[in-house]
């Protein structure tokens, strides 16, 4: 089986899980309406201190070698680069939410870092007003009218619920632009500098959590529905989510 293969039969089986985990709460409200739905939280937490184990032991400890030993100048670029590799889905995520003008927008950000700054390595399209946007496969399945289901800690992953979770596998599957690199060792490599680069960008919000959260679980859990909500309503979500009853 080849590995392209193989990561698309990886990509189907998570599809299955995460939609077998939501079969039974399918009734639940979802997260970004009725605050955190959580009932696999018995099964969640686990992998989360598991997810934190690894991050520990070897993702935060590489972010911060990288941190330290390679120039800021160079990490920007690298972080510029996978920012324009990502833009291809930002543009199809902007179509499929009829969103036409920034569609426009970021179809011209992404051919402007692409050649006048040299393959994104050099982010051109900001200083001449194309600004950055954010959007995925899960805010797409969310202004469809899609629930989001119960939230889940998956291993490696981190936080989701299952609707973002069809949207990774989704985009991993067939829009993440390296799995397209039949070397094995090269894909590999910018799969693992892409990690290592958006680990490094977290670094400080990791170290906020670890001074600041008396339950990181919790704590990690409402920070990303709270990410995700301002996302989903594009920086501006309805004022009953900061009602206080």
């Amino acid at each position: 089986m080849s590995s392209r293969l193989s990561n698309r039969w990886c990509v189907a089986v998570t599809v299955l899980g995460l939609g077998l985990a939501g079969c039974a709460t399918t009734t639940g409200p979802a997260a970004e309406d009725a605050g955190a739905y959580d009932p696999l939280e018995g099964i969640n937490r686990p992998i989360y201190k598991f997810n934190d184990a690894i991050d520990r032991g070897l993702l935060r400890p590489a972010a911060k070698t990288y941190e330290r030993i390679v120039p800021d100048p160079i990490r920007s670029a690298v972080n510029n680069f996978f920012n324009n590799a990502f833009e291809p889905t930002v543009i199809v995520n902007d179509v499929l939410q009829g969103k036409g003008k920034q569609a426009a927008s970021d179809t011209g950000r992404f051919v402007v870092n692409t050649t006048v700054g040299l393959l994104g390595l050099f982010d051109v399209a900001t200083g001449m007003g194309l600004e950055r946007h954010n959007e995925d496969f899960g805010q797409t399945l969310a202004k469809w009218g899609f629930g989001a289901g119960p939230y889940l800690v998956v291993p490696f992953l981190g936080p989701t619920n299952v609707r973002d979770g069809i949207g990774l596998a989704a985009y991993y599957g067939y829009f993440y632009p390296f799995t397209y690199i039949e070397d094995d060792t090269t894909r590999l490599t910018f799969l693992a500098l892409d990690v290592l680069n958006w680990r490094t960008n977290f670094l400080g919000a990791t170290d906020m959590l670890d001074q600041a959260a008396l339950d990181p679980y919790i704590f990690t859990r409402e920070a990303y529905l709270q990410k995700r909500r301002d996302l989903i309503y594009d920086g501006n979500p309805p004022l009953e989510f900061f009602q206080i009853d």
